[in-house]
């Protein structure tokens, strides 16, 4: 394990009077102006041609009078960190909030505009500055709105909605990796309702932890809420949506009675191997989007039904602190370069690569790359409520280590946060194999990177604690 300790940045707020806590929320539209784009999600590029529910960048502001945070859930697929870094700027030098101390990151819908160059998708530059202008009026927006509020925080639950999607499975539905090798254990996202499955590789995280900020007089002003869930899918071909993460910003809206600017957000959490499939019995069809929406109504449901009994307050105290960490990336040895490379120089079309083509193709890539990345790390504290940022697609076995082991009294994860250095399996989800971690641009960090991330973000909230 290697990796370097680069900043440690310690933002701590001070107990205010009552009444000085203040929030401000907003949701700025990021849906192209320009038709066809190109979409993340799948290894091969696929055209948007329509547009069934806008996106957005939903925003919200927090100040204690000592100390402004802001959140940004923005719905796209995968954001690398310079789109990230260079809102942040913008953001920063128009409402004064340090960039440490504001949190980005994109909620994982497989149905937005390509931001980062994977697989065989390529963005659109013309749209990468869209959105990051976008991006940083949805803080500028939010802080404007700043107002006296309270703030309360509860944790729903359903565990009816996930399940991990690594099976340990009999060996005849076991096939080759794209790199030739049998030697997998588990399999993503195996043949459903059959007799061919032993049990999931790994757990799930139930909770929906949520945030909510509402005026002194009790309406509603934004609700941020978080859930170990991928995404739902189910979506036209074609289609430009935010999946489930737009439908329960709408939905959670509805319920809590909120007006026109009511900001209501979903972020993903540890989800690097969950989804929304039943894997032990078969499913029956579904017209397009009834999936998300139903998933997202179920969830809404389940903050509702607590919501009433949050415990509100206006002197709420604001920590932050932000880390900057080395990690070690993962390279191809001499002979896989070889295969790698004779498989590419092959290829058929190298504009529609088969899946060991693809593979050969971002072991290429990973060869010519540096050996290290940094990654940066946020851990945010209000009163009791605790949240950590990690730019990776996370295991859920990670987050709740996370959280069992937080001094705080509730914690959650937010993913993709910040930037994308690709799926973080656990060392012992490693050694089992399967598709979150074969060696590629979304899968790519050191084996023990997971460690390293979770003992930084334990430390961490150890400080903000202590502060």
């Amino acid at each position: 394990m290697r990796y370097l300790l680069c900043v440690l940045i310690i933002l701590a707020g001070h107990h205010c009077e009552a009444g000085d806590l203040q929030a401000g929320a907003a949701a700025i539209d990021v849906t192209p102006l320009n038709l066809p784009v190109s979409m993340t999600g799948s290894f091969q590029d696929r055209k948007a041609t329509g547009v069934h529910d806008r996106l957005h960048a939903r925003s919200l502001v927090l100040a204690d009078g000592k100390t402004r945070f802001a959140f940004v859930i923005i719905d796209s697929c995968l954001i690398p960190r310079d789109i990230h870094d260079t809102a942040k700027e913008v953001a920063s030098q128009r409402t004064g909030i340090p960039t440490s101390r504001i949190l980005t990151a994109s909620t994982h819908t497989h149905t937005a505009p390509t931001a980062l160059k994977a697989a065989q998708c390529s963005p659109d530059p013309k749209y990468l500055t869209y959105l990051t202008k976008q991006i940083a009026q949805a803080v500028v927006v939010a802080n404007d709105r700043l107002q006296p509020v309270e703030v309360g925080w509860g944790v729903a639950t359903a565990p009816d909605q996930i399940n991990n999607r690594r099976w340990f499975i009999k060996p005849e539905a076991m096939t080759a990796n794209p790199f030739g090798r049998t030697d997998d254990l588990v399999r993503m996202n195996p043949p459903r309702g059959t007799g061919l499955l032993i049990r999931p590789a790994g757990p799930v995280d139930p909770d929906v932890t949520f945030l909510s900020v509402r005026s002194p007089d009790g309406a509603a002003i934004s609700l941020l809420a978080n859930y170990g869930l991928h995404y739902v899918g189910g979506i036209a071909p074609g289609q430009l949506s935010a999946d489930y993460f737009g439908a329960f910003a709408r939905q959670i809206g509805t319920r809590l009675n909120g007006g026109k600017n009511f900001v209501g957000i979903m972020s993903n959490g540890a989800s690097g191997d969950v989804n929304n499939y039943d894997f032990l019995n078969p499913r029956p069809r579904a017209a397009p989007y009834e999936r998300m929406e139903s998933v997202a109504e179920i969830v809404a449901n389940r903050v509702h039904d607590i919501h009433g009994s949050v415990r509100f307050t206006s002197e709420a105290v604001l920590r932050a602190s932000e880390r900057k960490i080395t990690l070690g990336v993962r390279k191809p040895d001499e002979a896989e370069l070889k295969r790698a490379r004779q498989l590419f120089d092959n290829a058929a079309d190298p504009l529609r690569l088969n899946m060991e083509e693809l593979y050969a193709q971002e072991s290429i890539r990973l060869h010519q790359a540096a050996p290290t990345v940094q990654i940066i790390l946020q851990t945010i504290a209000v009163d009791e409520l605790a949240i950590v940022a990690i730019p990776c697609e996370v295991f859920a076995e990670i987050g709740i280590e996370i959280k069992r082991r937080s001094p705080f009294r509730t914690t959650f994860v937010i993913a993709l946060a910040n930037g994308y250095n690709g799926y973080l399996p656990t060392p012992q989800q490693h050694a089992l194999g399967g598709y979150e971690t074969w060696r590629s641009g979304w899968s790519y960090l050191e084996t023990e990177a997971s460690t390293t991330i979770t003992e930084n973000t334990l430390q961490m909230l150890k400080s903000l604690r202590n502060n």
